[in-house]
């Protein structure tokens, strides 16, 4: 007879966020800062790992925050251990780009009002999610600063543009749900966010490519509201395959509209 193995105590086993869409909105964003970089170095690499294990922070920090003084040993240690590595990295990159100090303000904003929705039992409301959206997408100018040791407006424009487009399944994924079945605030926020990236195209902020790629979004929500009653009763794994084909597209394209024709030499070598 096999000896049975012995599982590991429960505060052992690591916490890891459950919502794998939050990963590809990470490294979406976070191709799309280091395409427009144009290099890829260690400072990059660094920065990714920085940004996955700040990711993973959110998960305990939430959870424990809804348990309030029901203390759980799992979500302290490893929230603990992930903060830990997420600061450590995080200062270390501070000090060779001290201009991420912005972005890690940014970023400690968004975790406080992420806690208080939190707190005030609206965590789940469009408003937040936004706001959770475009903590992540803070990637994007982390690859950028990271990677060049500086920020720039078109860095912080393709923020802008990674918000909007990720935020926008916030919509789609609200029709499936019968208190927010309405068209109506997913027409107006992509009228808003198409009016706001042509005014960061006319700032020369964004080039057109880059600017038109948020059309995948237009289309997307155009095709849903042409199989309407399917999305609304598809399994969440249909809608979820659906959803990751569209954002793939959208990074693809946002991430070759601001390559060059050719990389720099430094970058082929680091590749090689």
């Amino acid at each position: 007879m096999t000896k049975k193995r012995k599982k590991l105590p429960f505060w052992c086993r690591p916490t890891f966020s459950p919502e794998q869409g939050v990963l590809l909105v990470l490294f979406g964003s976070f191709l799309t800062g280091a395409a427009l970089a144009q290099e890829w170095n260690q400072s990059t690499n660094l920065a990714l790992i920085c940004a996955f294990f700040a990711l993973q922070v959110e998960h305990p920090y939430i959870v424990q925050l809804k348990l309030r003084k029901n203390w759980q040993p799992r979500y302290l240690i490893w929230g603990g251990i992930y903060g830990t590595i997420t600061i450590a990295l995080a200062l270390f990159l501070w000090l060779q780009s001290p201009v991420l100090l912005w972005i890690y303000i940014l970023a400690l904003i968004g975790l406080i009002a992420d806690g208080i929705a939190v707190i005030r039992k609206s965590h789940k409301s469009i408003s937040n999610e936004i706001v959770i959206f475009a903590v992540i997408s803070l990637s994007a100018p982390l690859a950028y600063g990271a990677t060049t040791g500086s920020l720039s407006l078109e860095a912080m424009a393709m923020w802008i543009l990674n918000t909007l487009f990720f935020s926008s399944a916030i919509y789609t994924i609200k029709l499936r749900r019968k208190r927010t079945r309405s068209l109506k605030p997913g027409i107006i926020y992509h009228g808003v966010a198409a009016l706001i990236l042509v005014g960061l195209y006319g700032l020369n902020y964004l080039p057109l490519i880059t600017a038109l790629s948020f059309t995948v979004a237009l289309i997307k929500f155009g095709i849903i509201n042409c199989v309407l009653e399917w999305y609304r009763k598809a399994r969440f794994q249909s809608i979820a395959i659906f959803e990751t084909r569209f954002a793939l597209i959208y990074i693809a394209i946002a991430c070759i509209s601001v390559l060059p024709a050719h990389l720099p030499p430094s970058s082929l070598s680091t590749l090689n």
